[in-house]
């Protein structure tokens, strides 16, 4: 987590420090202001300093969750890996976070993508960031002669479907002592020798795919 540079910003993480607290004690259970600012022993004048209504809540709340996975992903567009590399750590370093978010607090955990299940729409911004990322990285790939034959949003979606197990943390959870970097590796290993729509079967199942 990045050190607050203003005493807004440190008075915001130390809310959402109370904010984890009061999940943890009570479970995936929305919070209204008037709980978090009891909890916070502030009035809720003061809490409005910070977040505005409920929803700026758990903007907030869901920014810190996603914070680290944005980070990663951003980092890794911006190295110089090949791009089959660029593929695995795309996913394989997310994955490596979820696991440890869920070996540190199984409970907490659940609760956090119970809360996500009720703020949807949030959570849906940070899932159209991650496939404007994979956009970005598919680009990249049919730039080096890779996915022949395929439109981009064609290949995020293919692409998505066959890595959401390694990415979605509630699938990641229900097959936890399934899913590990060395299968991710075959996986994507599969999509770049597979996915090419010039191949037969493949321009037939795309047009069948279409309609």
């Amino acid at each position: 987590m990045a050190r607050p540079t203003t005493d807004l910003e440190a008075g915001r993480e130390a809310l959402l420090d109370h904010v984890e607290a009061l999940i943890a004690q009570r479970g995936g259970v929305s919070i209204t202001l008037a709980e978090l600012a009891a909890a916070a022993n502030m009035s809720p004048a003061n809490l409005y300093r910070f977040f505005e209504n409920k929803e700026a809540l758990y903007q907030a709340v869901a920014e810190r969750w996603f914070a680290p996975k944005v980070r990663a992903m951003e980092e890794v567009l911006a190295s110089d890996l090949p791009i089959r590399q660029k593929f695995h750590a795309f996913y394989a370093r997310r994955l490596a976070m979820i696991l440890a978010d869920y070996e540190r607090d199984p409970a907490l955990f659940r609760s956090y993508l119970e809360l996500g299940h009720q703020h949807m729409e949030i959570v849906r911004g940070f899932i159209d960031l991650a496939d404007h990322f994979l956009a970005q990285l598919i680009a990249e790939a049919i730039a080096e002669g890779y996915f022949a034959g395929f439109e981009i949003d064609a290949a995020v979606s293919l692409v998505n479907l066959m890595v959401q197990t390694f990415c979605d943390p509630e699938l990641v959870v229900l097959l936890i002592h399934s899913v590990n970097e060395q299968k991710l590796a075959i996986v994507i290993d599969t999509i770049f020798d597979g996915m090419r729509a010039d191949r037969p079967n493949n321009v037939h199942r795309l047009r069948e795919g279409a309609r």
